[in-house]
């Protein structure tokens, strides 16, 4: 039975659970609500392509973690590169299937939004291409103010916070014109958007 990864909602890391269910049930998976475990086989099953809309100043998984303490203690991270999540993407990846995000970021940065920035340098090491954009050129996009993934053009998980900034569940989506929504916000962040080693070293240049 493979690894159960209890799935962030930054998706910076995964931590080792119980269990996994069966991957067939993804087969009926429609529009509708679902659970965290089913959210984490998506990406196992998806064919070619899984890009993310990252918009959120924080995320409450996030800081919970000894990763990000140890970012605001010392601005830097040990990242471990060979846990669950890093051999997912990683086997995602090595297959020819693409990984993609763009991470919006305030002027000045969150210390959540730098956090992630670092993460990158991990995630790109797994195959990942992340990508950054200035809140206000997302603005100007008027690209939405929402999480998601977009999973082989065809099928969206929007992402849903409770007040305190906590992943509680995912809202699946697959009526076509939603699904064209989604893939236009895709085309213009994509476009707009710096690679994140680009994008850092304007920040750097800018403090």
């Amino acid at each position: 039975m493979a690894r159960h990864i209890r799935f962030d909602a930054s998706d910076s890391g995964g931590k080792p659970g119980a269990g996994m269910g069966d991957m067939a049930q993804l087969q009926h998976l429609s529009e509708g609500t679902i659970d965290l475990d089913e959210f984490e086989d998506l990406f196992r099953t998806f064919d070619h392509s899984a890009w993310r809309l990252e918009s959120r100043r924080r995320f409450a998984s996030d800081e919970a973690t000894d990763t990000y303490r140890q970012f605001v203690e010392t601005g830097t991270v040990d990242w471990d590169r060979e846990d669950p999540y890093c051999e997912l993407i990683r086997s995602q990846t090595t297959q020819g299937k693409r990984v993609e995000r763009v991470r919006i970021v305030d002027q000045p940065p969150t210390t959540g939004q730098l956090y992630l920035l670092n993460n990158a340098k991990r995630n790109s090491g797994l195959g990942e291409d992340i990508r950054n954009l200035w809140r206000a050129d997302a603005e100007r996009l008027r690209l939405p103010s929402e999480d998601f993934w977009l999973f082989d053009s065809r099928l969206a998980a929007k992402l849903r916070f409770d007040d305190e900034d906590h992943l509680i569940d995912v809202e699946l989506i697959t009526e076509s014109a939603e699904i064209a929504r989604y893939s236009a916000i895709r085309k213009a962040a994509w476009h707009h958007a710096l690679p994140f080693e680009e994008f850092a070293v304007r920040l750097s240049d800018s403090e």
